[in-house]
Formats: C-alpha cells, sequence, structure tokens
C-alpha cells in the first residue's frame, strides 16, 4: 500500500554498499566490495557487493540479490516491511496509496494496537526496574532463575503490579483508548471497571519478525489453585497464535546461519539457552505445531529439531503435528532430555558447550523415533501393529518432494526391517497414499469432472508423476543458446532502452524492440523473459522507459532474483563480442548497443522463420491440392530468402 512515488523516492536513495556495510565488515577490492557472507559461515570472503550493478553475490553458498532483497533475507522482512525500513533509514516520509474503508479501518486498528503493545512493554520493563515492588518480586524472580541483567533488557521482560488497576489508569490517563486495551488482553471488566489483568504477574513480551509486540505471556507468581500459571495474550487483529513462535525475533539471524532451529517448549527455555550462547531456538509455547508455524520455520531452514522433556508426557508431546512437518519438508529430529530436566534447567546445569554436544550425539529421526515408541507400546498387540504399519505408511507417504526420494526410500527399507515385513509390501502401501493424495488434489483442481478412483491409477503412473516432478523440481536451469539470447534481449532494454536508434522512426532501441516485424510473444519462449517483457511493455505504453532498477528492486522478489541474474551473466553479454571484433567501446558506444540490439533481435527473428519453415514443411507433406502444395513452396522459397539475408547479417551460415 506504499505509494509509487514514496517507492521512487526509496530506490533513488539506495546505497546498496552501505545497506550491506550496516550488517556486513565490506573491504574494498577493486571495483567490488567484499566481506564474509552473513548467511553462512565462512572464513575466506567471498561475498561480493557490486555497486555498480547494485547486486550482492556469495560465492561460497551462492545467494544474490538487491539491497532489498538483502534486508529482506538479513532481517527476515517482508517487502514491505522491507520499503519502510529503508524509508526509515534515509528519513523518507511513506505516503499510502487509496485503499478500501474496510482496509483502511483494520490498518488502523492494527497499528492502535501495536502502539498500545509498544506503551506496555515499556511500562512493565519501567516498573521491574524502577519500582520497589518490581524489584522485589519480579526481579528477584528472574535473578534466581539465573537471568542477568543484560538478558532481561534483550528479551524487554516486565513485571505488573499485584494493584488493581495501576496500568490501566496511566493508559487511560495517557489518552489510551479502554476498548483496545481490553482488545489486547491487558485490560479486563469486573463489576463494570476497568482492572489490570495481569497483576502481579511478570510478563514476556512476544515479538514478530520485525521486533514489533504482538502480545503477552504473563506468568503468577504466587502459589494459587483460583489463577492460571500463565496468560497469554487473547487472538487479535494482530496476534494470532497459531502463527507465532516466540524468540522467532531474536533467533532469526542464528538459524539462518546455523541452518538449524531448535524448538522448546517455554519462554524461560528460549531465554536461558540465549543467555548461554544457543541462539537458534524459538518456542511453541507448550501448543502443538501448526502448520503456520512450521512454515515460519521453514523461512529459515529446512531443519527442525525439537527438544523436549525425557518423561512421558514430553514424548507424548514431540510426536503431535509432526507429520505436517514432514510433510512440509522439514528434516525433523527429536531429543529427549534426562528425566526431570527441561532445557532452561539442563542448559545452566550443564553449560552451553556440553548442552550443545549433547543435542548432536542424541537427535534422533522423527519417522524412526515415532515407530520405536509405537512398537513399544503395540507390544504383541496384532491389531495395534497393523494399525501402526498404516500409520508409518501414511508419513513416509508424506515425504513426496523429487529431491527427498532417496531418503523416503531409506525409511521404507529401513521401517520394513523394524516393523519385520515384507518391503515390497510397505512400498506398496506408501504408493497407496500417495494415490489417495494425489486423487483428492485432482478433485479439488478439476471440481467439475469426476475424479479416477484410487486403485485405477497405477504404480507405474505415480512413478511417471514422480519423475515428471523430479524433473520439473529439480531441475537446474542450464540455459541453452536460444534462451540466453531471449535473456541478452532483456539486458539490452534494461542497460540502453532509452538510447537513440539511429533507424529512421525508430526514436529509442525500446522503440525498434518493440516494433519489430514479429510481436515478442512469438519471438521468445522463455516465460520469464515473457514476463518482464510484458512488465517492460506495460510501463513503455504509458510512455515511459523504466530503467534496470526498477525492476532490479521489483516487489515480486522471483522477478528482481532473475533481473539479477541476468545483469550478472556475462556468458549471455554479446557486446564482448563486438569488442573484440571491431574493437570499440562495449558499454555505452554508439555503435556497440546498436549491433547488439540488431544482433539479438535478428537471432530471435531467425529462429522465429526456421520454426516457420518447419511448419510450412509439414503442412506441404500433407496437402493434395495442387494449389495449396503451390502456395507452400512459394512460401518456402520467401522463408529461405529472408533466412539467408538473416544468417548472413549475424555472419554465420550454420544455425542450430
Amino acid at each position: 500500500m506504499i505509494s509509487q512515488n514514496t517507492i521512487q523516492q526509496i530506490l533513488s536513495r539506495i546505497d546498496i554498499v552501505e545497506i550491506v556495510g550496516s550488517f556486513v565488515k565490506l573491504k574494498k577490492r577493486g571495483a567490488n566490495y567484499l566481506g564474509n557472507c552473513p548467511f553462512h559461515n565462512e572464513k575466506t570472503p567471498s561475498f561480493t557487493v557490486s555497486p555498480s550493478k547494485e547486486i550482492y553475490k556469495c560465492f561460497g553458498c551462492g545467494v544474490s540479490g538487491n539491497a532489498i532483497s538483502f534486508i529482506m533475507e538479513h532481517e527476515k522482512y517482508s517487502y514491505v516491511e522491507a520499503l519502510r525500513w529503508l524509508a526509515q533509514k534515509y528519513q523518507i516520509e511513506v505516503e499510502e496509496t487509496e485503499v478500501s474503508p474496510q482496509l483502511k479501518q483494520f490498518q488502523q486498528l492494527a497499528d492502535s494496537l501495536y502502539i498500545i503493545n509498544g506503551f506496555a512493554k515499556d511500562y512493565f520493563t519501567d516498573t521491574l526496574f524502577n519500582n520497589e515492588e518490581g524489584r522485589n518480586v519480579g526481579l528477584s524472580y528472574f535473578e534466581e532463575r539465573g537471568f542477568t541483567e543484560e538478558t532481561i533488557r534483550k528479551f524487554q521482560l516486565g513485571y505488573c503490579l499485584n494493584t488493581r488497576d495501576s496500568f490501566v489508569k496511566t493508559a487511560v490517563a495517557k489518552g489510551y483508548n479502554l476498548e483496545y486495551l481490553q482488545k489486547t488482553g491487558l485490560v479486563t471488566i469486573r463489576n463494570e471497571q476497568p482492572v489490570d489483568n495481569y497483576r502481579g504477574r511478570v510478563i514476556f513480551p512476544i515479538h514478530n519478525q520485525s521486533g514489533k509486540v504482538l502480545g503477552f505471556g504473563a506468568r503468577i507468581l504466587q502459589k494459587t489453585d483460583k489463577a492460571p500459571k500463565y496468560i497469554n495474550s487473547p487472538e487479535n487483529e494482530i496476534y494470532i497464535k497459531s502463527r507465532v513462535l516466540y524468540g522467532t525475533y531474536f533467533a532469526r539471524q542464528s538459524i539462518d546461519k546455523l541452518n538449524e532451529c531448535l524448538l522448546v517448549e517455554g519462554y524461560t527455555d528460549v531465554i536461558s539457552l540465549h543467555q548461554a550462547g544457543v541462539e537458534n531456538v524459538v518456542a511453541s509455547s507448550g501448543t502443538s505445531l501448526t502448520q503456520d508455524q512450521l512454515r515460519l520455520i521453514k523461512k529459515y531452514t529446512n531443519n527442525l529439531t525439537i527438544i523436549y522433556d525425557g518423561d512421558a508426557a514430553g514424548v507424548k508431546a514431540a510426536l503431535r503435528g509432526l507429520d505436517m512437518a514432514v510433510e512440509e519438508g522439514l528434516n525433523v529430529k527429536l531429543v529427549l532430555l534426562p528425566e526431570k530436566e527441561d532445557p532452561d534447567s539442563y542448559v545452566q546445569r550443564i553449560g552451553a558447550a556440553a548442552f550443545r554436544e549433547f543435542i548432536e550425539e542424541n537427535k534422533q529421526d522423527f519417522v524412526l523415533f515415532k515407530l520405536q515408541i509405537s512398537l513399544k507400546d503395540a507390544g504383541n498387540d496384532s491389531a495395534k501393529k497393523s494399525q501402526l504399519v498404516n500409520e508409518i505408511a501414511e508419513t513416509i507417504s508424506k515425504i513426496d518432494k523429487a529431491e527427498d526420494f532417496t531418503r523416503q526410500q531409506d525409511y521404507i527399507r529401513q521401517c520394513s526391517q523394524l516393523l519385520k515385513i515384507d518391503e515390497q509390501g510397505l512400498i506398496t502401501l506408501v504408493n497407496k497414499f500417495i494415490r489417495e493424495r494425489l486423487t483428492k488434489r485432482e478433485q479439488q483442481s478439476n471440481r467439475n469432472a469426476p475424479a479416477a478412483p484410487a486403485e485405477e491409477l497405477s504404480d507405474e503412473a505415480i512413478a511417471a508423476m514422480e519423475a515428471a516432478e523430479a524433473q520439473y523440481d529439480g531441475s537446474v536451469n542450464l540455459f541453452n543458446k536460444d534462451e540466453k539470447q531471449e535473456r541478452e534481449l532483456v539486458k539490452i532494454l534494461l542497460r540502453f532502452g532509452d538510447k537513440p536508434f539511429s533507424e529512421e522512426g525508430r526514436n529509442t532501441v525500446a522503440d525498434y524492440i518493440f516494433h519489430l516485424p514479429y510481436d515478442f510473444e512469438s519471438l521468445v519462449d522463455s516465460e520469464l523473459v515473457k514476463r518482464i517483457l510484458r512488465e517492460y511493455k506495460r510501463i513503455y505504453d504509458e510512455g515511459n522507459i523504466p530503467d534496470k532498477k526498477w525492476f532490479l528492486y521489483h516487489e515480486d522478489q522471483d522477478l528482481a532474483k532473475n533481473i539479477a541474474l541476468i545483469i550478472e551473466d556475462k556468458e549471455a553479454d554479446l557486446s564482448i563480442n563486438w569488442k573484440e571484433r571491431f574493437e570499440i567501446d562495449t558499454v555505452y558506444g554508439d555503435v556497440a548497443y546498436l549491433k547488439d540490439t540488431i544482433s539479438t533481435s535478428n537471432y530471435l527473428i531467425l529462429r522465429k522463420i526456421k520454426k516457420m519453415i518447419e511448419e510450412n514443411q509439414q503442412e506441404a507433406m500433407n496437402q493434395t491440392d495442387y494449389e495449396e502444395m503451390k502456395r507452400c513452396m512459394e512460401l518456402h522459397q520467401h522463408l529461405k530468402q529472408l533466412e539467408k539475408e538473416l544468417t548472413q547479417g549475424l555472419g554465420t551460415v550454420i544455425f542450430k
């Protein structure tokens, strides 16, 4: 909802070296800058920032992008959040575009809730450190848990006085809306009077990925049977519990670097581990994992290690919802701590180094762990064993990513051995679950047509579908000569679209390209190139010519990343060849970019003509009417003449 005017102001101010340099120590190396990659651990710098191209590239892990994508990746922001971060950095006032009254009302309410939560967080922290009751009760509790002042301030912990309405009176006096205070859960109404909901409790603020406070967890300190141990904020416009993991804001960079997320149950577990130096950890707050939470983890890593207490309740909790994790493509490991230990107590007892060592040595694969635990539970009960076989087969069937095929087969082999059943039989059962899921997908995508029964899909058909998916999902885009020429056309437009073109009636390079004898849709095959050209043409038709920066910082991050790759691709740069042949300036030379434009467009037209020749020959072979055959022959001669002229223009007589 940020206006285009604001976005243009932000883009005009962006300095990629300055932005990346805020997070990475960079040293100048020639025209570029070099530093240690912030996205993986390395000792030898391989992270390069190019100010001229406005892109970064790590030659160690392969990550690349622009200034906005760097902020998005490093801080785990959305595109809009990254723009707002940049606007704040460059002190640019953000203009909002017109939105519907309903959306505007929602945004205003959300902003109000964030403001109230921010005020409450500061109020509770101030009470903790600067009020006698806060120090004697709240601060003493945190110190007894072993938390340092630095840790307490880092997590912005607080305390709510054990009085009826101290907080609400202060909030209302400062002008905060009572209705919104209730919506956040900070205030409740009793006997028609507002009272503090968290009185006598220590406060754990819950942050979103950009550090704003979404809600609170509040723990009671006095022993009582009447009140719950913890109270959490109610769900509202900004706080949806199933989409939040406690500690994500503080853990996101460590998870990214270590490529592993540790998951624990409680707030204090997260805080203790962070204080000990184990920072790649978040908490589910004692609830079963949801799909949204798993997808949040997957934004940072595919490797999830769940740490639970080693008692029966911990084992049971460890198994809840993990089929969803497998289905999301996460590599799930489990670690059960010694009895009567939790992450908080255990890391404080043995220290961070020993804790990490324990995690590494005691990781268990989720699928095999689930099987072993369930086998013990089933004992000699045949019915339970039969049910277990089905459950395990269904879990394995959810590992359906093409790149995980080997892992799936390994599970089948190991599980069939543990279950003491025929491996081929387990394969058949797994395929049955895959077929049923494929059938459901087909029914959802084509509701008007009845889906084939699961039994009608053979194992061979499943294998073929999986092979097709593997080819699609696992393919590496190794561009052939044709696609390089198509991408070169994009590069020419981005670099020289507004440059003058000498041909009469064509004022710019963009004019020339968009007035070729064939529509660009028919000249290119790559859907990506078509997408870029359509976007460029849309702006061109409005009377403007976009520069590379407009695309490089496009809201569609997939498009922006591909633009960065196209700009970076030296193999497709025809100017190098022109420099060798004509000894001319290949960057902005008057002749060079014109030759590039003509050469590239002629190449694509020649390819189009060759396709037309093949289609015409096929049509001629099927003709029985003399006049139609004659027409095909005349067209063939005309096309061959065009082919000859274009081939000579390209300086070659061989075109494959």
